[in-house]
């Protein structure tokens, strides 16, 4: 959002805003634009609520205005109350969301902008389309590249702790470390090299891994991601697991770097 802080908008009637709204969901963009210029100070009055939570009042600025779009295009004009009615509870949640997201694990700033622009523009695409947009339709869209949306969208999650409580049965707690426990347990942290081993793989085959393994998508799934045939991507998957297998092998002769 380019208003700045503190710059003064102009004052609109419930009636104009409801005429603003109406012509901005029909995909006029300067009505759109006028809609959220008009209620900037809404937005800043409730940004000076989380003042004292020690964020970036210019951040959560442009995140407010995010929940103000968001008012702006799922209004529903059928009911007659007021628009701060229900833009507020939107802004505030919005605000919300950025100050729980950001958390002990700490991303450069354009990672988090671009992860809001990535969960804006899916609720954009779903709004018009009915549907979640694929990797490639999000990447084209935003104009950034397969490897910055994966990493900008898994930035923001918070890391799961090893000595987290999974459940509790009479009195004892398992833990994630628990479940890690087998008879190579003094060696469980070996396989911490996998990191690097991945990083040798083409970018498309580390996008499979991640989607496969790490967001449980099924085959079907990316084959619709990625625009490929379901055969291809198990066919790929198969070839993956294989070179994995290999550079992991103890004793294994080196190999030279990059999937084969």
């Amino acid at each position: 959002m380019s208003t700045p802080i503190g710059q003064q908008s102009v004052l609109l009637t419930q009636e104009k805003m409801r005429e603003l709204i109406f012509l901005s969901q029909e995909g006029d963009k300067i009505a759109r634009q006028t809609m959220i210029e008009g209620n900037t100070r809404l937005v800043w009055s409730i940004v000076q609520r989380f003042a004292s939570r020690g964020a970036d009042l210019e951040d959560l600025f442009q995140i407010g205005c995010i929940g103000l779009m968001k008012s702006v295009d799922k209004f529903d004009l059928s009911y007659e109350v007021k628009f701060s009615t229900y833009a507020v509870p939107m802004i505030i949640g919005e605000i919300q969301r950025f100050l729980r997201d950001d958390g002990m694990v700490k991303v450069s700033r354009s990672i988090r902008e671009l992860s809001f622009k990535i969960r804006h523009a899916t609720d954009d695409f779903i709004r018009l389309h009915e549907r979640q947009p694929t990797l490639t339709e999000l990447a084209i869209k935003l104009d950034v590249t397969m490897d910055e949306l994966v990493l900008a969208s898994d930035a923001l999650r918070d890391p799961a702790s090893l000595h987290e409580q999974l459940f509790e049965s009479e009195g004892d707690a398992l833990t994630l470390m628990d479940q890690l426990r087998d008879e190579r347990s003094e060696r469980s942290f070996d396989h911490i090299p996998l990191r690097d081993i991945l990083s040798r793989l083409g970018k498309r085959e580390q996008t499979i891994i991640y989607l496969r393994y790490y967001l449980d998508c099924t085959q079907s799934d990316i084959a619709e991601r990625l625009g490929i045939s379901q055969v291809q991507v198990s066919r790929l998957e198969k070839k993956i697991l294989k070179q994995l297998k290999s550079w992991m092998l103890p004793n294994q002769a080196t190999l030279k770097d990059g999937f084969q």
